[in-house]
């Protein structure tokens, strides 16, 4: 009983959100649902429309290549993974869903891929993602600063910070607390000085292309060129903190070596192609089960079915974006989401000519099948995990809906699957 019903409960939410934005019923309209939580002080909002990769939506395509010749070769790891960072940051701000920005790098080249579905505007992308990172430590004109407007520049720049690093409490990472750890270069040592010697127990906010960061109050005069920025800090914030330092602190000049520009309509006549293969696929096994199989077959369609409402909605709410290889990996994982009915069944109908009684037979089918349906999807898990960890772009994409596809299967086959024979097969 208790599983019924949360089969029935996933079953009318996938419904749910599979739902077209708008419908009507009998003259009257309806509309979707969206998501907009809070969870854990996070929040999460999802509008549940599929997200369409470069290749289907349409979009840019660029590269660019980083001159890190100019920065000592122990920091250009730091300062490219900056420069990515404050890329990403740019065009986000954009309003670009979903862009995709990766790190190409050879033993003394690096390369940044961006893509950027559905862009409008290429030359205004170009133009901001090109700009250089701005880093400025700026003071509070005010005794009790209420917003940016409230902070006046310095001479204290970017320039002058030679790099931003985390640091833990007595240099023990298990036990100690993060924090920022600041050096400057020996001008920019001088002007911190000055600074904290006439402005003890003030802030200095520090800003990244107008934006602020983080805005730590000045404790003592510090003369040697190394500062702290201390606070309760998590390590991923303290590590992202540092990364957007980094970014005003070691610009590393990029330049345009590569732009080409994908069609909507090549990506709506691949999202065509890929629905009616789908479709084809998906008549052909529901026919083949039905053939083979009977009533069970009609029972593992039914499964088929959930399967696919499942997974489509799983897809919108981690969101995957989806790509032309994606929705490969989908329809792929279709195919495979009734081999674990397959051997099932066939092992079903060895027990019954074992002279098993037919109820026997089929609890019996289950739960001895269920060794070999674990180990081939198991062995699927693995190669799909690999492609995922080491591919890039698209790979990671097919791999990721392969994974997805597998993981619900199991729930499908066995579960629900299971119950439905039970229901029907129990007297």
């Amino acid at each position: 009983m208790r599983t019924s019903i949360i089969i029935s409960a996933c079953l009318l939410v996938a419904v749910l959100i599979n739902m077209p934005p708008q419908f009507s019923i009998a003259g009257r309209k309806f509309y979707r649902p969206s998501i907009n939580l809070n969870l854990l002080g996070k929040p999460f909002i999802r509008d549940l429309n599929f997200k369409l990769g470069l290749d289907l939506q349409g979009g840019t395509h660029l590269v660019y290549e980083a001159d890190t010749s100019k920065i000592p070769d122990a920091d250009k790891p730091q300062a490219v993974l900056a420069t990515k960072d404050n890329i990403e940051r740019r065009i986000n701000s954009l309003g670009v869903s979903e862009p995709l920005i990766q790190v190409a790098n050879t033993v003394n080249q690096f390369r940044l891929i961006i893509e950027l579905p559905g862009v409008s505007d290429v030359t205004e992308a170009i133009n901001t993602i090109g700009q250089t990172a701005q880093l400025e430590f700026r003071l509070p004109t005010s005794a009790s600063p209420s917003s940016i407007l409230d902070f006046a520049p310095t001479d204290l720049t970017g320039k002058d910070l030679r790099i931003a690093q985390v640091q833990f409490d007595g240099g023990n990472q298990v036990g100690g607390n993060p924090s920022i750890g600041l050096e400057f270069t020996s001008e920019g040592g001088e002007k911190f000085a000055k600074i904290t010697r006439e402005n003890t127990g003030k802030q200095l906010a520090i800003f990244l292309d107008g934006m602020p960061l983080t805005a730590p109050v000045i404790n003592q005069e510090i003369t040697d060129g190394k500062a702290v920025i201390t606070g309760n800090f998590a390590l991923e914030e303290a590590k992202r903190l540092t990364i957007q330092l980094n970014a005003g602190a070691l610009p590393v000049p990029i330049k345009i070596i590569e732009q080409r520009t994908i069609g909507a309509s090549l990506g709506n006549e691949s999202i065509s192609k890929s629905l009616f293969a789908g479709i084809i696929g998906y008549l052909v096994i529901l026919l083949f089960m039905v053939f083979n199989y009977g009533f069970k077959g009609v029972l593992a369609n039914v499964a088929l079915t959930i399967y696919i409402l499942l997974s489509l909605s799983i897809f919108k709410l981690i969101p995957v974006t989806l790509t032309l290889a994606g929705i490969a990996g989908f329809i792929l994982s279709v195919g495979m989401a009734v081999d674990a009915n397959i051997l099932i069944f066939e092992r079903i109908k060895e027990e019954i000519r074992w002279g098993r009684p037919k109820r026997a037979a089929m609890e019996l089918g289950f739960h001895r099948a269920w060794t070999s349906v674990r180990d081939s999807n198991v062995s699927s898990l693995i190669t799909a995990g690999i492609l995922f960890w080491f591919g890039t772009g698209s790979v990671r994409g097919f791999a990721l809906t392969l994974i997805v596809g597998i993981l619900v299967s199991l729930f499908t086959s066995i579960i629900i699957t299971r119950n439905l024979v039970r229901a029907f097969y129990s007297k």
